[in-house]
């Protein structure tokens, strides 16, 4: 009986992050448990306070084949972009230029990389999903804009890369706020043809992009498929629902799927 308990908490385990059944001591965590959430909670610090690196966390290589550049938002360090979440939605305006001269105007789909609360997120995420994006919009015969890096960036900011820019569909890949459960999780935002004034309402997101979460191909695949869908109804948003595959149900699951 004792067996089949542990093998069903271990099932029951490999579902989720969440940490089920950890048992206690007493009245406190085991000792395993307390060190696994410390680690946890020093890799969340980690995460946001880290200052991005171009090269250090997308690697020289990934920045030279797509030409990636950096621009910084109106925030001027860590602890004003933490402070200060206004200045992580606004370039200066010699970031404005500089995207302006760098990158094409009215493209279908634009990709830009934000740090956002987590440079965790990607140095783990962001080289194998932009390839996949990018390859998979050269496919669909897609014009895409010049990929580039926002530091201190904020969700909002798409507002002005819309205003910029102007594409069809932008797409934001920045990093979450961790968590006890990861650092690494990413999300993707995505607007049709953005600009000032949008809230997020006007937006829709794809999140939890790791590998215990929504794997990249997959992620990738769900990006390209949603902006198509933005593209054909000219909307983003709450009006704009994802069209998923449908889940099987418990009756199509096969025996050993339900064990």
């Amino acid at each position: 009986m004792a067996d089949a308990l542990a093998v069903i908490i271990e099932k029951v385990r490999m579902r989720t992050p969440a940490r089920l059944l950890a048992g206690r001591s007493g009245g406190a965590y085991r000792t395993s448990m307390q060190l696994e959430l410390r680690a946890a909670h020093a890799a969340a610090r980690d995460a946001v306070r880290s200052n991005f690196d171009l090269h250090a966390h997308l690697g020289t290589e990934l920045v030279e084949q797509y030409g990636i550049f950096e621009e910084t938002t109106e925030a001027t360090s860590k602890d004003e972009y933490l402070l200060r979440p206004d200045l992580g939605r606004r370039f200066p305006p010699g970031a404005r230029r500089k995207i302006s001269e760098s990158c094409r105007r009215a493209a279908d789909l634009q990709i830009c990389v934000g740090d956002g609360l987590s440079t965790t997120a990607i140095t783990s995420q962001v080289p194998a999903l932009l390839p996949l994006l990018l390859e998979g919009a050269a496919r669909r015969g897609w014009k895409t804009g010049q990929t580039f890096v926002i530091r201190f960036c904020r969700v909002g900011i798409l507002n002005q890369i819309g205003d910029v820019l102007q594409p069809k569909v932008a797409v934001l890949l920045i990093g979450e706020r961790p968590g006890l459960a990861t650092a690494e999780s990413l999300s993707a935002y995505m607007a049709y043809r953005p600009r000032a004034g949008q809230t997020d309402a006007d937006r829709n997101l794809i999140s939890n992009i790791h590998p215990r979460g929504e794997r990249v191909e997959a992620a990738a695949v769900r990006i390209l498929n949603l902006a198509e869908r933005m593209m054909r109804m000219e909307l983003s948003g709450v009006q704009l629902r994802e069209e998923l595959p449908e889940s099987p149900t418990a009756n199509q699951l096969s025996q050993s799927e339900i064990k």
